[in-house]
């Protein structure tokens, strides 16, 4: 078939398997062309088939030589339904593995669940012996708890006030003022179940309880902090309740770990287009700023350079890990730079739908989005019948 790409707000319903392949293939290079790190040899990515988390599996296995598990929730095509865009990625992905030698397995399913922990578990304990890094990367808007059975919804709203800034519907270049009521104190709650810590802390301790983890096991969970424009819809809204939940799991995990060697840390990354940011009102005509300055000052990352830097420069070099106050590992320090700030903020009291193609990348973002599904990738012939119906190797 023919596959193009439909889109749904900030959802593309459709994937291409060729240009997912290519974008997988673009990230292998990125790392083969970096210095090799010194790391992780067995790695579990709880969150393995988009964004950071691929990226994340990608540096561990073709920078560091890493036998990896990726866990994901993704869909494979059925009719005339294609697959998600993390399925064909993961496809490629774990082709590319074999390739290289690379022991390497997928597992689909539920991360939130029991059952798939389990099965994850069983898996380390036949194949790997035991894992040296835990990624734990979920981006999901609902959660079942494995124990109560209450299904979670996440809301992105703001706590105590109304908020209204400008946003940006990045289809059409129209620049309006987003309002968005605040959460109840439930839609708090159930973010927090959600988007926090305690399924990573479930995961950590039920590899430990299982003897799976080394002594000196590592694990990440990613966050965002943002500046101060996206503060009121982010930082100080429920996302950024869910996220403090995440670092106190981090520091209690921290505990749990140190006393064997182990090591647990929030990593704060940059702003990137992903499919859960261009949920976020307000983020999209932000990151589109960003992305201006930030190019025209050459110090732009996508996700694989984003991860190549944590791995190489932070969690596996040897001067030690460097973190902030909060024992938070920043490698969104560029992003967070002041003169890149200014300039971003000074920007962004100018843009209207008028002048919004001058004054950010929107154009970069509305590509960049549709490269999250293999669209609008160079190399790749869309008018070209395609197949659909692509296997993963090793799925377990």
């Amino acid at each position: 078939m023919i596959i193009k790409p439909k889109s749904r707000g900030f959802i593309c319903t459709t994937a291409h398997p060729v240009g997912c392949a290519k974008q997988v293939e673009r990230q292998i290079n990125y790392v083969k062309a970096q210095p090799a790190i010194s790391g992780p040899k067995n790695v579990l990515v709880i969150g393995a088939s988009t964004g950071y988390g691929l990226a994340s599996r990608i540096v561990a296995a073709f920078g560091s030589n890493a036998n990896t598990i990726g866990v994901y929730f993704d869909k494979a095509a059925e009719g005339t339904r294609t697959a998600s865009a993390g399925w064909y990625n993961s496809a490629a992905f774990e082709q590319a593995a074999s390739e290289a030698g690379l022991k390497s397995y997928s597992i689909v399913g539920d991360a939130f669940s029991d059952e798939i922990k389990e099965k994850t578990i069983n898996l380390i304990q036949s194949q790997l012996g035991k894992i040296d890094l835990v990624v734990y990367s979920v981006a999901s808007p609902r959660r079942t708890h494995p124990k109560t059975g209450e299904t979670f919804s996440s809301v992105i709203k703001p706590l105590g006030e109304t908020y209204s800034n400008k946003t940006v519907n990045f289809h059409s270049g129209e620049v309006s003022i987003a309002t968005i009521e605040p959460a109840t104190e439930d839609e708090l709650r159930q973010t927090i179940a959600v988007m926090g810590g305690e399924d990573w802390q479930m995961w950590i301790e039920q590899l430990q309880a299982a003897n799976v983890l080394t002594e000196d096991a590592t694990t990440v969970a990613y966050s965002y902090l943002g500046p101060e424009i996206t503060h009121a819809v982010y930082l100080d809204g429920t996302i950024g309740a869910a996220k403090k939940d995440l670092e106190e799991t981090a520091n209690r995990l921290h505990e749990q770990l140190s006393s064997t060697g182990g090591r647990a840390y929030v990593s704060v990354n940059k702003a990137l287009v992903t499919q859960s940011s261009s949920a976020i009102p307000v983020v999209p005509l932000y990151i589109s700023a960003l992305y201006k300055v930030m190019k025209e000052q050459q110090i732009h990352e996508g996700c694989i350079e984003q991860m190549y830097r944590l791995f190489a420069d932070r969690l596996y070099n040897e001067a030690g890990t460097a973190v902030d106050e909060r024992r938070l590992i920043r490698v969104d320090d560029w992003e967070m730079k002041a003169n890149i700030q200014a300039e971003v903020a000074e920007i962004w009291e100018q843009l209207t739908t008028e002048n919004v193609y001058d004054l950010s990348d929107l154009k970069g973002y509305h590509r960049e989005f549709f490269q999250l599904f293999g669209f609008e990738t160079d190399g790749v012939d869309y008018e070209a019948e395609v197949d659909p119906f692509v296997d993963i190797i090793n799925l377990r």
